[in-house]
């Protein structure tokens, strides 16, 4: 009876170790989780556009989002570090850095919406009569009117500081505010300080009628606003959802996840607040 106990404590001590062994191993990491972690720019949030698509991959698959809706930048050092699965950002030349990095193994075009200057109705550095955003800027600082910047690294805080260089400006003073944070809230801020920001067109939408503030300059080229989801890679990063990440990526720029992109807004705001770009050439 001894002999047999010890056999049979043996086999179970063999039998633990192989399923300790086999959970760790990186094809039943990458992908055994039903958790995937998402780190998007505010403005996915923000829009409400996420509040429809995330349970309906939720329902789809059958994995569980974790949403973390910060700046792009915060977005992607999430992740260098591995501390997400995807992304969803919108901030193209970063974007290629990281994928020259390693840090992501799959990235794709999802769709674009645009940017936009709004500030106060009196407009008092004259916004409206500019000719491009880069000399809207201009008189921005030239007026020294309150011009409020997320100042988060965000793909709209990176957009900003670009026009800024276009208008050969260097942003500085009391006229020139930085909120640190989400574009909701500086959309709020600079409503109630009368000044003016640089937005995502779909989130000053989707708050518009708690704003005061007007949209003064748009449609201009440089202010196109595309955004990629990246599979974050699991050969720089073993821990993370690989799966996950890439059934998110899939159902992204599924036809007919695009079909409700290119829907969404446009019974509440008379307009569409993203176009589906999956599969089209980058612009």
């Amino acid at each position: 009876m001894q002999k047999r106990s010890g056999h049979v404590r043996n086999s179970a001590w063999m039998l633990t170790a192989f399923i300790m062994f086999v959970a760790c191993r990186p094809w039943v990491c990458q992908g055994a989780g039903r958790e995937v972690i998402l780190a998007t720019t505010t403005s996915t949030q923000d829009s409400g556009l996420l509040d429809v698509l995330a349970p309906l991959f939720e329902k789809k698959s059958g994995y569980q989002v974790k949403v973390i809706a910060v700046g792009t930048g915060q977005a992607l050092k999430m992740g260098e570090r591995g501390d997400a699965d995807v992304l969803l950002v919108h901030a193209p030349e970063a974007e290629v850095e990281f994928m020259k990095a390693g840090h992501g193994s799959d990235r794709r075009l999802v769709m674009h919406n645009d940017f936009i200057i709004v500030g106060p109705k009196g407009d008092p550095a004259k916004v409206k009569g500019a000719r491009s955003a880069a000399e809207g800027f201009h008189r921005i600082a030239a007026a020294k009117a309150t011009f409020f910047s997320r100042g988060d690294e965000s793909g709209t805080h990176k957009m900003e500081l670009k026009l800024w260089r276009a208008a050969k400006v260097g942003p500085e003073g009391g006229w020139y505010q930085q909120s640190g944070q989400g574009m909701g809230a500086t959309l709020k801020i600079a409503s109630e300080k009368s000044a003016y920001t640089l937005t995502d067109r779909a989130t000053y939408l989707a708050l518009r009628k708690n704003l005061d503030l007007r949209i003064l300059l748009e449609r201009d080229a440089p202010l196109l606003n595309i955004y990629h989801v990246i599979v974050v890679s699991p050969k720089k990063h073993p821990g993370t959802n690989l799966r996950g990440a890439k059934a998110f990526a899939d159902f992204m720029t599924a036809k007919g996840t695009q079909r409700l992109i290119g829907k969404f807004g446009a019974d509440k705001f008379g307009q569409p607040l993203f176009f589906p770009d999956a599969g089209k050439r980058e612009r």
